[in-house]
């Protein structure tokens, strides 16, 4: 499985390193303001793609930061739901409990 992961990232780097050689004339973007930058295409892709990924991350982190927020309020009262019913166990080793239908 390990040897399978490092032919899938050889195969993923030569076929990225292709397109960055193949894709190596020079563009021009047209900035506001009259301003332009020149510079190969394949750079250009990748600021497009570091941007976009940065962008992305910035959205999504104050989502996270709640979940994460809500996940340990949660494991905190789970926490103190089972120390509440720990005294009394004796209904989750019933014998007579039918757990046919997951109940």
């Amino acid at each position: 499985m390990k040897y399978l992961m490092w032919l899938l990232n050889a195969a993923i780097f030569f076929v990225l390193f292709a397109f960055a050689l193949n894709n190596q004339d020079s563009v021009t973007l047209h900035l506001f303001f009259g301003a332009s930058w020149q510079a190969p295409l394949v750079l250009v892709i990748l600021v497009a793609l570091v941007v976009g990924v940065f962008l992305g991350v910035a959205v999504m982190l104050p989502l996270w930061l709640r979940a994460k927020r809500a996940r340990r309020q949660a494991a905190g009262n789970s926490t103190l739901a089972s120390m509440a019913f720990d005294a009394d166990s004796t209904l989750l080793n019933d014998p007579n409990h039918d757990r046919r239908h997951g109940l």
